[in-house]
């Protein structure tokens, strides 16, 4: 293939990722209050304690930010 060529295909699989993942990692980010609605609307049957394996303790930062 030529420079051109190259470049092309490389420039085409670079984009092809790229419109891949947006909807993944970039879109959530644009749109943070939505799915955070979203978010509480899927998790507000679920009681944490119940999903807890045994043992386990809660998360805590270990930095003491708040």
């Amino acid at each position: 293939l030529s420079r051109k060529g190259r470049r092309d295909i490389f420039g085409c699989m670079a984009f092809l990722l790229g419109a891949a993942f947006y909807p993944i990692d970039f879109a959530p980010l644009m749109r943070n209050e939505e799915y955070k609605l979203e978010k509480a609307i899927n998790r507000s049957g679920i009681v944490q304690e119940d999903v807890r394996p045994p043992g386990l303790k809660v998360w805590s930062d270990p930095f003491g930010r708040e």
